[in-house]
């Protein structure tokens, strides 16, 4: 019996930092080089890397992370505001409550990762993939998802979101409106 209960336990696997509570390793302060954006040599999608990616209170705004592979990525604390990740993948990221204001993710395939927590006013997912994402007390007002690829799961969670509402200061889009979310 106990063998058919964890065979077929009802309950959801969470992959995408919805998990109840994490334990995370205490941050590297010694390492120099842990603030940069970098590629993922594994060209991988499943976030494999040599060692943690660990962008936990680092100062990254105004960068330029265009099309760079950071699947696996840890930000917590982290300021990535008005940062390019134009054609970036973010699969398996664990992005919570950080400052993402501004940020371009046009053309990005953010695959179950979590912005739990984490400001993303203004932001852009303009034709962006969003699937098994999570934006739960996130802030996501004037963001525009205008041609994002959203679950439909994912698309009923974000049009609950309080804060989807108001205009992209950049492109002019609805918030809500951009997410497919129908009514007042």
């Amino acid at each position: 019996s106990a063998v058919a209960m964890a065979v077929f336990d009802p309950s959801p696997a969470f992959a995408d930092g919805q998990t109840e509570k994490f334990k995370l390793p205490p941050i590297d302060k010694n390492d120099k080089m842990r603030c940069q954006f970098n590629d993922s040599k594994m060209g991988q999608a499943n976030a494999q890397r040599d060692k943690l990616y660990d962008l936990r209170q680092c100062k990254l705004s105004g960068l330029d992370a265009s099309g760079f592979d950071l699947s696996g990525v840890i930000m917590t604390d982290t300021d990535a505001s008005k940062v390019k990740f134009v054609e970036s993948q973010f699969s398996k990221g664990y992005l919570h409550d950080s400052n993402f204001d501004g940020t371009d993710f046009t053309n990005g395939v953010i695959d179950r990762a979590s912005f739990k927590g984490s400001s993303l006013k203004g932001a852009i997912f303009g034709n962006a993939v969003l699937t098994g994402t999570s934006f739960e007390g996130a802030d996501v007002e004037n963001a525009d998802f205008t041609d994002a690829y959203i679950g439909s799961f994912d698309q009923k969670q974000l049009c609950r979101n309080p804060t989807l509402k108001g205009e992209n200061p950049t492109t002019g889009a609805d918030t809500k409106f951009s997410a497919g979310c129908a009514g007042p």
